[in-house]
C-alpha cells in the first residue's frame, strides 16, 4: 500500500495542476478560443450564468454582460478574398438567450433545421442570409440579445464596441458568439466578458453559499465554544480520543471561516483570491480526511477498547493519507477550474478515486464497529454497549441518508442540464457540509469530556465476566449557561 501511495499521489497531484488552470468566473476570458460547427452555423460558447435581476431603485444594484476588448481574428486567406474598399467583409454575432427562450434561437418555429437564415427563408421575409435566427419575444422584443460585429476590407481582425447588456429579468443566461459564412472558418476570439449580479459578482447560483458558510461559521464557533467549556472543566480527566475530536472542531472552524471570506472576495471582485481558495481547499481536504479517520478510528474502538491501533496504525494512516490526496485534487479542479469550461472527463478521473476510498472507509467502519460491539457483549460491559449502539445507530442513519441524497442528487442534475433550477443548486454541496456537522456533534455528545470517564475510557478487564449491569450512561443534565451536554457515567463495579 506505501508503495502505492507515491505515485498515485504524483499522478493526481499533476491531473490537478492541469485541470485547474486558475479561471475567473464570473469574469470569462477567452484565449484564442475556436468555433464548432453545428448546423449551417458556428458557434463559440461565451460562458452561462444564473443572474438576477437588475434593482431598479438602485443605481448601483445593477445586473449587467459587459463586454471587454473582444477580438475576433479570421484567417488570411479567409480575408484575402475580399477588396481593401469593401465594408462588412464579414459577420460575428453575440447571442445573449435567457434559457426559457432558447426555443426562440434557429428555424424551428419556421420548420426548418436550419439555425443560420438561408435563402429561401429569406425569400419568405422571415430573417436575413448570413444571421443567425432569431424569433423575438412577445413580451420583450428586444430578446434574445443580438450584438452583431463586421470585418471591414482586408482586416484580419475586429474588435467588439465596449458595452454593456443590462439583465432586467431573473434567469439562466447563455451567451453564445456564432457566425454563418463559411468564409470565416477558422477564426478566433480573444477577450472577456463580465457578469455580475445585483449584490456583487458571485454567480446566481453560489451567491447563497456565502450567507450559508456565514451561518456554519457561526455554528462551529458555537460547538467549539461549549465543548471547550466542557474541556476546561473536565481538563484532569481528558483522554486522547478527546484531542483528535478538538481538532475535527477546528478544523471545520477554519474551513467555514476561509470559505466565507473566499466567497466574500469573490463577489467584490469578480475573481477568485488564489490563496485564500488554496487554503480553503486544503482545510477542506485536511478535515474532511481527519473526520473519516476518527470516525474509523472511533469505531475500532480506540480509548475504549483498545488503549492503541497497534499495527494496523501504518494502514490506518496510509488511507488518510491517500485520500488527503485525492480530495485535494478533487477540491482544486472543482474550485480554481473554470466553472463552464469544466471537463467531465477530468472531474470524473478525480470523482472515482474519492468514491471509492469513501467505500472503503465505510465498509471499514462498520466492520469494525461489528467487532467493537461483539467485544463488549462478550465483556458485558453494558454502558460502553449502550455508548456504541447509539453511535452505530446515529452512523447507520446517516449512510442511509446519504444514499438517498445521492440518489435525489442524481435525479437533480439528470432532469436540469440546462441548470433551469440554479436557484435551488446551493442546496446540494450545503448538505454534505450540514450532515458532517451533525455527526461531529454526535460524537461530542456521546464523547462530552467527563469528571468520571470510566465509563467509555479504555481499562484493563480482568476476564471476559466482568459484570457492568446496572451501569448506564445517563444523559443530558445541563449544568450552567452554555455548557456542553455532560454525560453522566456511573464508574464500573469493582471484581473483589
Amino acid at each position: 500500500m506505501r508503495r502505492a501511495t507515491l505515485p498515485l499521489a504524483l499522478g493526481l497531484s499533476i491531473v490537478a495542476l492541469f485541470a485547474a488552470r486558475g479561471a475567473d468566473a464570473s469574469i470569462h476570458e477567452y484565449a484564442a478560443g475556436g468555433f464548432a460547427p453545428r448546423a449551417n452555423s458556428f458557434f463559440f460558447h461565451g460562458g452561462s450564468e444564473g443572474l438576477y435581476a437588475s434593482d431598479p431603485s438602485s443605481n448601483s444594484s445593477a445586473s449587467f454582460i459587459r463586454f471587454d476588448t473582444v477580438v475576433f481574428r479570421r484567417t488570411l486567406e479567409s480575408a484575402s478574398r475580399h477588396e481593401e474598399m469593401q465594408q462588412k467583409t464579414g459577420l460575428v454575432e453575440a447571442i445573449i438567450v435567457e434559457i426559457q427562450d432558447r426555443d426562440k434561437i434557429g428555424g424551428l418555429y419556421l420548420h426548418s433545421d436550419a439555425i443560420c437564415c438561408t435563402p429561401e427563408l429569406d425569400k419568405e421575409k422571415s430573417c436575413r442570409v448570413g444571421e443567425v435566427i432569431i424569433r423575438p419575444n412577445p413580451e420583450n422584443p428586444d430578446w434574445p440579445k443580438r450584438i452583431q460585429t463586421f470585418f471591414d476590407g482586408k482586416n484580419e481582425e475586429t474588435t467588439m464596441v465596449t458595452q454593456f447588456v443590462s439583465i432586467n429579468k431573473t434567469g439562466m443566461y447563455y451567451l453564445y458568439f456564432m457566425f454563418c459564412d463559411p468564409q470565416l472558418k477558422g477564426l478566433k476570439i480573444t477577450g472577456r466578458t463580465v457578469w455580475r449580479n445585483p449584490q456583487g459578482y458571485l454567480p446566481g447560483k453560489m451567491a447563497p453559499m456565502m450567507t450559508f458558510y456565514g451561518f456554519m461559521s457561526l455554528a462551529y464557533l458555537a460547538l467549539g465554544l461549549l465543548w471547550f467549556i466542557q474541556f476546561v472543566r473536565c481538563w484532569k480527566d481528558i483522554l486522547q480520543l478527546h484531542y483528535h475530536i478538538t481538532v475535527v472542531i477546528a478544523l471545520g472552524m477554519c474551513e467555514m471561516a476561509f470559505w466565507y471570506f473566499e466567497y466574500a472576495n469573490f463577489n467584490s471582485t469578480g475573481t477568485r483570491p488564489m490563496g485564500i481558495t488554496l487554503w480553503a481547499v486544503t482545510f477542506t481536504a485536511v478535515k474532511k480526511t481527519v473526520s473519516r479517520l476518527l470516525l474509523l478510528v472511533v469505531s475500532m474502538g480506540y480509548g475504549v477498547v483498545l488503549p492503541t491501533l497497534g499495527g494496523i496504525t501504518s494502514r490506518v494512516a496510509a488511507l488518510g493519507f491517500i485520500y488527503f490526496v485525492a480530495s485535494e485534487a478533487l477540491e482544486l479542479v472543482e474550485n480554481l477550474g473554470n466553472i463552464n469550461d469544466f471537463s467531465g472527463k477530468t472531474r470524473l478521473f478525480l470523482v472515482l478515486p474519492v468514491a471509492v476510498l469513501d467505500a472503503t472507509f465505510i465498509i471499514w467502519i462498520f466492520s469494525s464497529l461489528s467487532r467493537t460491539l461483539e467485544k463488549l457483549q462478550l465483556r458485558r460491559s453494558m454502558a460502553k454497549l449502550e455508548l456504541y449502539r447509539k453511535f452505530t445507530n446515529s452512523l447507520a442513519v446517516s449512510v442511509l441518508i446519504s444514499i438517498a441524497w445521492i440518489g435525489y442528487e442524481l435525479y437533480f442534475n439528470a432532469t436540469d442540464p440546462l441548470s433551469e433550477l440554479w436557484q435551488r443548486a446551493w442546496i446540494i454541496p450545503s448538505f454534505w457540509n450540514v450532515l458532517s456537522y451533525a455527526l461531529l456533534a454526535i460524537i461530542c455528545i456521546l464523547w462530552s469530556p467527563s469528571r468520571n470517564p470510566t465509563g467509555f475510557a479504555y481499562s484493563e478487564d480482568a476476564g471476559e465476566g466482568a459484570d457492568e449491569e446496572g451501569l448506564s450512561l445517563v444523559g443530558s443534565a445541563v449544568k450552567g449557561t452554555g455548557d456542553m451536554v455532560n454525560m453522566h457515567i456511573f464508574p464500573e463495579d469493582k471484581r473483589a
